[in-house]
């Protein structure tokens, strides 16, 4: 069943597939290191970082959950769609690990496939959050050739109120765990990826996040909160976004503050960085420093998540400027891409 959709350059195209695209992640030891060269190939990564990832992974039997949790949202999703009578199959690909992106774009390709939709699971605009995905894509499809499929990638939603809505609840969930006689000096922490300053210069990664922390604490009706980053692994002499998680967790008992909150904003599932950096890293931190911490969940399978993804897709499918639905201060960023859009070159770097 084809359903249509706006190109980007506004007239309107069938649709007869959607496709989640993911980042990827180890199945166990034997994949790790693979994994992780995927990731790093021709990046100046520094040796001692490579082995503390190839250490976290150990700690976990070298299994990301991030696969699984993708396989969840897709089968959510496909239930959503049905019960809105969007009859297309999903389609899954990773960039950097199994199933990888230019097999699912062969397997699209044979099974008749001409346009998808593709649904990111990065909620910010960023080299490594956006453009190399569409980079990724038209290599894919390079490769495959004339017979791969056209990719129309759906927007960052980082401001769309059901991403809020979602954050917001696992907030509150998390804000009233607190022991009651620490609530009255506790703070809310967002978290995300660091990355690169000259990566950050060329988008609008930080001033997205800074709105999503408001916006989620706003609704959560919280008064302290800040952003924070974590998970870098470039070399020491090149500078990142910051604060990060764990230098500000340290500062905070000085500053009369002791309960936090950190919600991983910045990642969509319970993954690696989550739970090594901040549920094992950080806990760890303020433990030493005497800090009640609760770590609120990533959006998962939150109902108004799916919700979400399945709204973005009837707008694109809709085309109509009304169905589009945002928050807060930036709510004119763009629908679809331009082409210099979050440019960068990586010199010696990853995100």
């Amino acid at each position: 069943m084809h359903q249509t959709a706006k190109s980007a350059r506004g007239s309107i195209k069938p649709v007869d597939a959607i496709l989640l695209l993911s980042f990827g992640g180890p199945g166990g030891m034997d994949e790790v290191r693979p994994y992780l060269e995927n990731i790093w190939r021709g990046k100046n990564v520094p040796r001692g970082r490579i082995e503390e990832v190839v250490h976290h992974y150990e700690q976990f039997g070298g299994i990301s959950p991030i696969n699984e949790q993708n396989l969840a949202v897709i089968d959510a999703l496909r239930c959503e769609l049905d019960d809105t009578g969007i009859c297309l199959p999903i389609y899954f690909g990773n960039r950097n690990w199994h199933p990888l992106l230019i097999d699912t774009v062969r397997q699209m390709a044979m099974d008749g496939v001409e346009r998808a939709l593709t649904f990111v699971t990065s909620a910010y605009s960023s080299y490594s959050g956006c453009r190399q995905y569409l980079e990724n894509l038209e290599e894919a499809c390079r490769v495959v050739g004339d017979a791969a499929p056209v990719f129309d990638k759906l927007r960052v939603f980082y401001n769309h109120p059901r991403f809020i809505e979602a954050n917001v609840d696992h907030v509150k969930e998390a804000w009233v765990s607190l022991p009651d006689f620490v609530r009255d000096q506790a703070i809310l922490l967002g978290t995300a990826h660091s990355i690169p300053l000259a990566m950050a210069e060329t988008c609008c990664y930080e001033s997205q996040l800074e709105e999503t922390v408001c916006l989620i604490g706003e609704g959560a009706d919280i008064n302290q909160m800040d952003l924070v980053y974590q998970s870098r692994s470039g070399p020491p002499e090149q500078p990142w976004l910051g604060p990060d998680v764990c230098d500000f967790l340290e500062g905070l008992p000085g500053k009369g503050i002791s309960a936090v909150v950190l919600a991983p904003i910045g990642f969509l599932s319970d993954h690696m960085e989550v739970l090594f950096d901040l549920d094992r890293e950080a806990r760890d931190l303020c433990n030493e420093v005497g800090l009640s911490m609760v770590r609120a969940k990533t959006v998962g399978t939150h109902p108004a998540y799916i919700r979400m993804i399945r709204e973005l897709i009837q707008e694109r499918i809709m085309g109509e400027p009304q169905d589009r639905v945002v928050m807060g201060r930036h709510a004119s960023s763009h629908d679809v891409c331009p082409r210099e859009c979050c440019s960068y070159a990586p010199a010696g770097s990853t995100s």
